[in-house]
């Protein structure tokens, strides 16, 4: 529960990263704007903050490492990838491979999104770790 509120807390704060680095960006562009550059915050503000703090105001379960990484990964994908296209749109110039950005953190996100419904947190499903004796 605590680590959700910290983590929606975390994505606002990358909103308003994002928000200041769109506005220095394009304050130094000449006059040329991007709109992926300017709503580059919206992916970890609504994909991000508005989620988590969701979980933890309704005190839904905590997804499992692998399902949250995921999800992140996905935001991250989608935020870069946002704003390397306004970049390159102020710059003037086009580049193909944007697109991975764009289909990678789809694919994560939804990964994640399935991962957290199929197997939550605290639920073992037939999974057993071995304990060799080795407690480091």
């Amino acid at each position: 529960m605590k680590n959700m509120v910290w983590t929606g807390v975390l994505y606002l704060f990358i909103s308003i990263f994002c928000i200041l680095f769109g506005a220095v960006y394009e304050y130094f562009s000449y006059e040329v704007y991007s709109y992926f550059m300017l709503y580059a915050f919206v992916f970890p503000l609504v994909g991000g903050a508005l989620p988590f703090f969701g979980l933890a105001f309704f005190r839904m379960p905590t997804p499992n490492r692998v399902s949250r990484n995921l999800y992140h990964s996905g935001i991250a994908a989608l935020t870069i990838g946002s704003l390397f296209k306004g970049a390159l749109e102020i710059y003037g110039t086009t580049n193909r491979l944007v697109s991975v950005y764009w289909m990678f953190g789809i694919l994560f996100l939804l990964t994640g999104i399935i991962l957290y419904f199929v197997c939550p947190k605290g639920k073992n499903r037939g999974i057993k770790m071995r304990n060799d004796g080795l407690d480091l």
